[in-house]
């Protein structure tokens, strides 16, 4: 009888630290998604009462309404520019993807390779885009090829960089094992690296994502000024030579929206990939 009135006690003793656990659980549900957008509410609260108040004039700094009117009046023209950059980036992002792949496998399979190019992929990465692009422009004929050219430099080193990293990361008690059972490099790269280098490669990814928008960014800006441009920034360009500043912020207000669109598609893709078996992306407890 006494065992059994314990056991009976246990459950009461716990229900308030589940309760506890549960509306943390919860809050940090729900925060994740309110939080954010109450800040960014606040924001545009701020920023109109500031426009407000201050009587500033649209050409200046127009209010959160306007722009939000100029998005809906052009958005016909934005919206073509805006399938402009956004082909232009993920062309450039996928191009990254399979080129750096395949460069880190590369450079596993041969030491000699790595050392001999991987200083000039670094090289690359730490040179400005900017002081780049108009040497680009002025070898390559077509544009396009110009401005896909720029955003892949920009998205290139992430992904090679960090799926190499993961390549290398591989356990070293498991290579072990690999060699011990007579594994080819074939076999080792496919049923450990590949796998283990998997996080790390989605990590570059995330990062590349956003870089590959920069990257086509800067270049329609280059592109823009020498009279081809039809993308998103090109269309800020000719705002600010016409001084329509609302199409300004609209532009820009795309161009956000599609950054953030990219990497929460590239995290979704990490989580659906990840959450079943890494660390990084299974759920802790609260």
């Amino acid at each position: 009888m006494t065992s059994l009135a314990n056991e009976e006690r246990i459950p009461e003793m716990l229900d308030p630290e589940e309760r506890a656990r549960r509306r943390r659980l919860a809050f940090e549900t729900w925060g994740r998604w309110v939080l954010p957008v109450l800040v960014i509410a606040l924001g545009i609260l701020a920023w109109h009462l500031v426009v407000t108040v201050n009587k500033i004039p649209h050409y200046i700094l127009p209010g959160p309404v306007l722009v939000f009117e100029t998005l809906l009046k052009d958005w016909a023209l934005l919206l073509n520019a805006l399938l402009v950059t956004l082909q232009i980036t993920l062309m450039a992002l996928a191009i990254a993807v399979i080129g750096g792949v395949g460069l880190a496998v590369l450079f596993t399979q041969s030491r000699l390779v790595e050392m001999s190019f991987y200083p000039y992929a670094v090289i690359l990465q730490v040179t400005p885009i900017v002081s780049i692009a108009p040497l680009i422009f002025i070898y390559v004929d077509n544009k396009m090829a110009g401005l896909l050219l720029c955003a892949w430099l920009v998205a290139f080193f992430p992904v090679l960089s960090n799926t190499t990293l993961g390549l290398n990361s591989a356990d070293h008690n498991l290579r072990d094992l690999f060699r011990i059972y007579g594994a080819t490099r074939w076999q080792r790269l496919r049923y450990l690296q590949l796998p283990s280098s998997l996080p790390y490669f989605l990590g570059g990814l995330r990062i590349a994502g956003g870089l590959a928008l920069i990257g086509s960014v800067v270049a329609e800006y280059v592109a823009g000024t020498g009279g081809v441009g039809s993308g998103l920034a090109f269309t800020i360009l000719e705002a600010s030579y016409r001084l329509n500043i609302p199409r300004m912020f609209a532009a820009l207000l795309l161009i956000a929206a599609t950054g953030v669109v990219i990497y929460a598609g590239l995290s979704f893709l990490s989580y659906m990939l990840l959450h079943k078996w890494h660390e990084s992306a299974i759920r802790r407890e609260v």
